[in-house]
């Protein structure tokens, strides 16, 4: 599945003029196979033996670049950490307050969230963001452990 999705990315970038290197090639292809929302800092750190003459800075271009083709979501947080999301499609995240892994969820029942919001307030509603923080079952366990 994931090299379909790398080979429709790549075409989308193609159509929009976007040359593909080999580093942008790899930085795609990382954040298609990682469900972890990483970090530019994770994807170089990932990518950095690969590519060694790569720069932090060449990873924030690439998804600047990703993100303004519409196959990357950057989500903040209140960490000041971007981190990039694959899946751009409307769904939500859980996020572990102890480790910050963040994991997809996808609830139809919040899909009139918009609407409602809309109705109530007479507002244009163009997007909406939820996350649910908790304790991923790794911390969890961890914590378990330490009592």
């Amino acid at each position: 599945m994931t090299e379909v999705h790398l080979r429709d990315a790549l075409d989308t970038l193609k159509s929009t003029g976007v040359r593909i290197t080999p580093q942008r090639h790899a930085i795609l292809e990382f954040i298609i196979q990682s469900m972890s929302h990483p970090t530019a800092d994770d994807i170089y750190k990932a990518l950095e033996s690969k590519f060694p003459s790569m720069s932090v800075a060449t990873v924030y271009n690439n998804l600047r670049v990703f993100r303004e083709a519409g196959l990357v979501k950057e989500l903040t947080y209140g960490d000041n950490s971007s981190r990039f999301d694959f899946i751009t499609n409307d769904h939500y995240h859980m996020i572990c307050n102890s480790c910050g892994k963040i994991v997809d969820f996808h609830y139809p029942g919040l899909d009139e969230v918009e609407h409602l919001a809309s109705h109530l307030t007479g507002f244009d509603v163009s997007s909406h963001r939820m996350e649910i923080y908790g304790s991923c079952p790794t911390c969890k366990e961890q914590a378990t452990k330490v009592q």
